[in-house]
């Protein structure tokens, strides 16, 4: 298997399956004396973790990190920081009625046609627990970025068919933190966590729009033709579990309006009167804030029975078991932010060279 690496220049290249022993991964390119926080890093990592609400897989994972190199005395040294999780809590036996079917919308059959076996514990390296090697590695893509103070937020504007489409300038970040579903609005969390609960109550999944913010971005990051700022953000973002759409700026609604609508007219100091730019002309950031937004389809595990056919062509019952999220937010939140983080350190590396 390969194209387990992201990025250029800082890297990060993971290993390991959701029931192994380990997850873990190895980042490349990290500059020398970044004062490496692990309180900050563990506090990511919480935020990505199951058991957190009544919305979430009941999976209780430690998921304590321990950095074997690349570290020294608190700050990195320049070389690859490697570091392992342990999976502590697998239940592969809650798969093992699996071993010969494949799951409705997963990536067992594309799997096995792949590489002609499969991992059917959990999904093996297709879980989303994958997802947790790339938040650790972007809690230290983060810290770079601070040293820039560029800073990047995500937050929950959907849930099924419940929207909260209040401007992020006027969001209040405290209350994304606060609320189970990561919507910063007390009522639409309120109304977002009954939906929830009607979703589980009926043994069923729920799909959601998750959006994110970079401030503080300098001019002049991205390149102009293939690795472009936005195609890679799209790339980054697409590769997260569950990901079926992206769009920065005015996204599909610039095909709606004039371009003498659009255009976003610039100041004296040559910064822009609108942004449907999203932050990002020709490939290059602008400097002006950057704005994206990721649609998520329903997670594909229900609790309900369903029909399916056995390696042999014999039609089967899926039995719905384990322990599975209704809604891939909150915890796929910090995922966004993380990934978010690893393209801009890198194109920031980029920009160094």
């Amino acid at each position: 298997m390969s194209a387990n690496t992201f990025g250029k220049l800082f890297t990060l290249t993971t290993f390991g399956e959701s029931h192994g022993s380990h997850i873990g991964g190895v980042i490349d390119g990290c500059p020398p004396n970044i004062g490496i926080d692990f309180e900050f890093i563990n506090s990511e990592i919480q935020r990505r973790r199951t058991s957190q609400n009544n919305f979430s897989s009941h999976r209780n994972e430690a998921d304590k990190v321990e950095f074997i190199s690349g570290i020294f005395e608190g700050k990195t040294t320049g070389t690859p920081i490697a570091f392992l999780i342990r999976n502590t809590d697998a239940k592969s036996d809650d798969y093992a009625h699996l071993q010969n079917v494949f799951r409705p919308s997963h990536a067992d059959f594309t799997y096995y046609k792949k590489y002609g076996i499969r991992d059917y514990r959990g999904g093996g390296r297709s879980s989303a627990r994958e997802t947790l090697s790339w938040v650790v590695a972007g809690a230290i893509a983060k810290l770079i970025l601070q040293k820039y103070h560029i800073s990047i937020f995500a937050y929950t504007s959907q849930i099924g068919s419940i929207t909260f489409n209040t401007n992020y300038k006027i969001i209040d970040l405290k209350k994304i933190a606060e609320s189970s579903v990561g919507c910063p609005d007390t009522a639409k969390t309120q109304e977002m966590e009954a939906f929830l609960a009607q979703v589980k109550e009926e043994k069923d999944t729920v799909g959601c729009v998750v959006n994110c913010v970079i401030q503080n971005c300098p001019a002049g990051l991205g390149e102009p033709v293939f690795d472009k700022l936005h195609a890679d953000l799209a790339k980054a973002m697409l590769s997260i579990n569950a990901a079926k759409g992206f769009e920065y700026g005015s996204g599909f609604g610039a095909a709606s309006i004039t371009g003498s609508r659009h255009n976003d007219l610039f100041n004296a100091d040559f910064s822009t009167q609108t942004n449907h730019s999203g932050g990002i002309q020709g490939g290059i950031s602008n400097g002006e804030d950057i704005y994206f937004r990721v649609a998520f389809k329903p997670i594909a595990t229900l609790m309900q029975d369903q029909d399916g056919y056995d390696f042999s062509g014999n039609k089967v019952t899926i039995k719905g078991k384990g322990r599975h999220d209704i809604c891939v937010v909150p915890r796929v939140i910090p995922v966004v932010e993380a990934m978010s983080a690893l393209v801009l350190a890198d194109h920031l590396l980029r920009s160094c060279q």
